[in-house]
């Protein structure tokens, strides 16, 4: 393995995914520049992180000596030309929206230096919807990230124009980035994990859409059998449920459409999940994590 040389980690797109890749890649070792179009967006992500490394040195898994030297290497700027004049390597991590996605590198398009390295972190967009807009193709590819702290994996995912050595240059920084790199050979909406995943969430949301069970009872058969911390609409409310909800309105099936109207009301109503503090469940404290959940 080698250790990919980058004097400026780019993160575009400050929100959850965004402050965890630059918290890690300033953890790694790198100068971090994290950007968005406000300072409110930016002063959020600044929070989280310092949330999160609080919660990590509480758990031993940093000390702080070392988590004050990280945050150092981290900076923040609503300055698109200062961005993409400083960074030569990009992770974006902008909504899961395909038009507005492609309006953001369509912006950025003219204006990194040569050389800088290109990323996505799509979760179900493919990068040859994007290359035109992003106008590098041989530098250009999905790097898509789960957690980063917890689910440890990078999908590495070409699209039929980026170069193979970009591939095993991101392979690479996967692993210094201490995540477990996975390479998707051919394009897969969903990667690997969330095609996979899917499928077991929209079991679950037809079992609730067709009134089979409750949400809860749901996840009780899921964590009773397996010995997992969560179930399917737990899960859900972490992800997301207006990410859930995006997903689900890229299907056509009758059952996705049945479980798309079931969630459409929650998510117009402000209930997404974890990060609204509703969902499925009521948050900082869901009811999967009591542990008498499953008496």
């Amino acid at each position: 393995m080698t250790n990919p040389q980058i004097d400026c980690f780019g993160i575009l797109g400050s929100g959850t995914l965004g402050y965890r890749i630059g918290l890690q890649a300033a953890l790694s070792g790198y100068t971090t520049l994290l950007y968005d179009l406000t300072d409110a967006a930016l002063d959020n992500a600044r929070q989280q992180q310092d949330a999160l490394l609080g919660r990590l040195i509480r758990k031993k898994q940093l000390n702080e000596a070392f988590a004050k030297t990280a945050l150092k290497r981290i900076s923040f700027t609503t300055d698109a030309a200062r961005f993409a004049d400083q960074v030569d390597f990009v992770s974006e991590s902008v909504t899961e929206n395909l038009a507005l996605k492609r309006e953001v590198w369509t912006s950025f398009a003219e204006r990194w230096k040569p050389g800088t390295r290109l990323t996505t972190n799509t979760s179900y967009l493919l990068p040859s919807q994007l290359v035109d807009a992003v106008g590098r193709p041989e530098l250009f590819c999905a790097f898509h990230f789960h957690d980063v702290f917890e689910a440890r994996v990078v999908d590495i995912m070409p699209h039929p124009g980026t170069d193979p050595d970009f591939v095993s240059w991101l392979i690479d920084l996967g692993r210094v980035l201490n995540q477990v790199p996975v390479h998707v050979k051919r394009e897969t909406s969903g990667y690997l994990f969330n095609h996979m995943l899917m499928a077991y969430l929209g079991a679950a949301g037809h079992l609730l859409a067709s009134d089979k069970a409750t949400a809860q009872d749901i996840d009780r058969s899921w964590m009773g059998n397996l010995g997992t911390r969560v179930g399917p609409f737990g899960m859900m409310d972490q992800v997301g449920l207006d990410t859930v909800l995006h997903i689900l309105s890229e299907r056509t099936d009758r059952r996705s459409r049945a479980f798309f109207d079931l969630i459409e009301p929650m998510v117009k109503a402000g209930q997404l999940g974890a990060k609204s503090g509703e969902g499925f469940y009521t948050y900082p404290r869901p009811a999967y994590a009591a542990p008498d959940f499953l008496s």
